[in-house]
Order: C-alpha cells, then sequence, then structure tokens
C-alpha cells in the first residue's frame, strides 16, 4: 500500500473554522472505501453544486457514482486515492495522467487547509509521474471551487465541456503548470 503525507500548520482561517494541525496523508482507494468516500462526497456535492445541481430536481447519483468509482478503482492508469486524517477518510482524490480528475473534502474540513494540503500531494504524485502541465474541470456555477483553485494556480483555458449528468451543466477546463522548472 503506498501512502504519501503533507502536513503543515493550519494557520488564520474563516471565523468558526477551529485551526487544527492539517495531517494530511493520500491511499489507494479500495472497493471496500466506496461507501466513505460516498459519505463524504454527497454532502460537498449537495451542499457546494446547490446552484448547479438542485437538489429538488436533480438529487445526487449516489448509485451512479458508486459504481463509477468502483469502475475508476479497477482501470489501470486511474490513481483513485482517499484522503486521511487521523485514519478516517475526509476526502478522495483522483487523477488519470495529465487530468486532475475527481477532488473533494468534506464539508467540516472546508476552510482548515485540509483541501490544499490533499491538492498539493496530489500534485506531487504527478509530477513524480513526470507529469508537466495537468488540466481539471470545473462546474461555472461551482465559485467555491473555482476560487480554490485559481487561488493555487489553476488557470482557466475557455475550452468548455457539459457534465454527463442532467441538467448537464457546463464544465471549464482549468489547467497548471505541475513540472519542475519552467511552465
Amino acid at each position: 500500500m503506498q501512502m504519501c503525507g503533507h502536513s503543515r500548520f493550519a494557520g488564520s482561517y474563516s471565523a468558526g473554522v477551529p485551526e487544527i494541525a492539517a495531517i494530511v496523508l493520500l491511499r489507494e482507494m479500495t472497493a471496500a472505501d466506496v461507501p466513505n468516500v460516498l459519505a463524504v462526497q454527497q454532502p460537498g456535492a449537495v451542499l457546494g453544486l446547490a446552484e448547479v445541481f438542485p437538489q429538488n430536481r436533480y438529487p445526487f447519483p449516489r448509485d451512479v457514482i458508486a459504481q463509477r468509482w468502483i469502475e475508476e478503482i479497477a482501470m489501470p492508469g486511474i490513481d483513485c486515492l482517499v484522503v486521511l486524517r487521523a485514519g478516517a477518510v475526509v476526502g478522495f482524490a483522483a487523477a488519470r495522467e495529465d487530468e486532475f480528475s475527481h477532488f473533494g473534502i468534506a464539508v467540516e474540513y472546508w476552510g482548515t487547509g485540509i483541501a490544499q494540503d490533499a491538492h498539493d500531494a496530489v500534485l506531487d504524485r504527478m509530477r513524480a509521474r513526470d507529469v508537466q502541465r495537468a488540466w481539471l474541470r470545473v462546474f461555472t456555477g461551482n465559485r467555491r471551487g473555482r476560487r480554490f483553485y485559481e487561488k493555487l494556480g489553476w488557470i482557466p483555458s475557455g475550452d468548455p465541456s457539459h457534465s454527463a449528468f442532467p441538467p448537464y451543466a457546463e464544465l471549464l477546463r482549468y489547467e497548471r503548470h505541475v513540472g519542475v522548472g519552467p511552465s
């Protein structure tokens, strides 16, 4: 089992969010992790994507997402990862070649620095595989997500696409230099 970690002391964050020592580990996801991943993913998607997927019209497709995770875990070339803090799953990530394809942190850890540490650990893994430039997609209506990625150096490329899930919301492509040396 391959694990990698990032840690730093969480400094001043949003009012009301406790300061914590952010010790984040990434571990390869297994099928047994999927229920815990969904327990993190669903509340974050419902809250963070409320404007994109109003739950009264487009409820979180839990069974479809679970099946997608199972399939992606089994696919060679996709790194499906769980984010661990104190041994508990607090997030998830996935990367395929130069695509940072999935990422989320438990709502109760938003604003603590754990997301940034986990993000950086995923980029370290990509860098170790000699990825020079990475890309990802973010829902146009996900303002919080877009601010997060922009703060971390991701730049919109102006190349929109659409989600596979109704209402087929627009996704924006972002890119970022990952490799060592000039971009």
